[in-house]
């Protein structure tokens, strides 16, 4: 039988978003590779510290078992091969089973999600999320200096989703900027029981559902919608949920009020969001990532 990952969550995670490389970027980013790839093959006994979604693959690699695969991560890293070898080092260090993976030498390795058909990538770099999300790939752009998760909740992946041009289409967030909250409102209430268009991470809460429906005794999946829309405008998006047949364990209207402090009460493994203010907000409590999709990325 061929090998395939058909029926598997697939997640790609940039080597930085995965493990804490900000020192070594920093030699990366002066343009000497050859000292940088010296650098890593210097340090290859030496495990790189945890990065900031290291909680959210470790937790989500525990739905595996001895006899079923649920979920597989693959490395898709602007790293070269050398320093690749560090890369499974630590994560073989960590008890993360990571098999798969493309070092790409500074070039794009995003193309690669199409043949993985991945279900989430995580990079640091703005540039591939950007292109993977025009891909049709749910993708954000991990800000490396988030605060990391919570050990608060071990067998518990808690994942934390904006509504507008995240889970759902921007069709609301282009009415709210072009006419202001007022319109926004009425626009909801008058469309409340018209369900949004799926937005870029849709997919991927199907696919959690999905993973989540499968079940294991040791780990389980918790979710939250976190959103600056407020009553009224917050019945077409519960609808919305209901009409795709997917239940979210808490949501939070907050009606523009800060998204961060609410965040790190959830503590979340992951918070998605398309606004870089909210990122910015949530990444002093929260592992964050930047959503760079719908009107306010234009």
């Amino acid at each position: 039988m061929p090998v395939t990952l058909d029926g598997q969550l697939v997640v790609a995670i940039s080597s930085r978003a995965l493990f804490d490389f900000e020192e070594e970027n920093r030699l990366f980013e002066t343009g000497d590779d050859r000292a940088y790839m010296k650098l890593q093959l210097d340090r290859l006994e030496q495990p790189a510290r945890p990065g900031v979604a290291f909680s959210l693959v470790h937790k989500l690699l525990a739905f595996n078992d001895a006899d079923t695969q649920r979920v597989e991560v693959v490395i898709l890293s602007r790293n070269d091969p050398v320093s690749g070898m560090r890369v499974f080092r630590s994560a073989q260090h960590y008890g993360l089973p990571i098999q798969r993976g493309s070092f790409t030498r500074g070039q794009p390795p995003w193309r690669y999600l199409r043949p993985l058909r991945a279900n989430l990538f995580l990079s640091t770099h703005l540039a591939d999320v950007s292109a993977a999300l025009a891909a049709g790939v749910p993708a954000a752009q991990v800000y490396p200096h988030s605060m990391h998760a919570s050990d608060a909740h071990p067998h518990e992946v808690r994942i934390a989703f904006d509504g507008d041009a995240v889970l759902f289409s921007d069709e609301a967030e282009r009415v709210f900027q072009a006419q202001g909250l007022s319109a926004f409102q009425a626009h909801e209430v008058t469309n409340a029981s018209q369900p949004l268009a799926g937005g870029p991470f849709k997919p991927l809460l199907e696919a959690l559902h999905r993973l989540q429906s499968e079940g294991t005794a040791l780990m389980r999946i918790r979710t939250a919608l976190v959103t600056a829309r407020s009553a009224p405008a917050h019945e077409r998006a519960i609808r919305t949920l209901m009409n795709w047949n997917i239940e979210v364990d808490e949501a939070m209207f907050l009606g523009g009020l800060p998204k961060g402090e609410f965040l790190r009460e959830f503590e979340p493994d992951f918070f998605f969001d398309d606004q870089t203010g909210h990122i910015e907000s949530a990444s002093l409590h929260v592992p964050s990532g930047h959503v760079a999709s719908g009107i306010s990325n234009l």
